[in-house]
């Protein structure tokens, strides 16, 4: 096992990375390195890391999210999302294409018309606890 005492977060993440920085490179010193090694252990590897970041991005936007928090209620076909926000139809489109890219919504085929709604409940979650955040604060 490796001792980490005295060693400083720049320190650890460098050694966890291959690096050779020095100590003194590192402005900053950790007053626990297990905190810093348990933290470093929960970052995920760098390509979960861009696809978080992706649906972050994603759903920023707030034509997309007001999409999302109608999605979170009931699945709505193009036409429907269109009436309600007041985009275009092709807009509508642009939006749920970039959110079917990014795994967040789905569709379904219900004759001719293509039904939306999440992915799963984890985005469901995800939105509601934002929802109840925001409104706390």
């Amino acid at each position: 096992m490796l001792e980490y005492k005295h060693m400083n977060i720049c320190s650890y993440i460098n050694m966890k990375e291959n690096k050779n920085i020095k100590d003194s490179e590192c402005e900053f010193f950790s007053s626990d390195p297990a905190h810093v090694k348990k933290a470093a252990a929960a970052v995920p590897e760098e390509s979960v890391i861009e696809t978080m970041a992706g649906i972050f991005q994603a759903a920023a936007d707030p034509a997309r999210l007001k999409i999302l928090l109608a999605l979170a209620e009931t699945e709505l076909c193009v036409c429907d999302i269109s009436v309600f926000s007041g985009f275009s139809q092709s807009a509508v489109s642009h939006h749920l294409r970039v959110l079917r890219d990014r795994k967040i919504v789905k569709y379904r085929r219900a004759g001719k018309m293509a039904l939306y709604s999440l992915e799963d409940e984890h985005v469901k979650d995800i939105l509601c606890k934002c929802l109840a955040h925001v409104k706390e604060g």
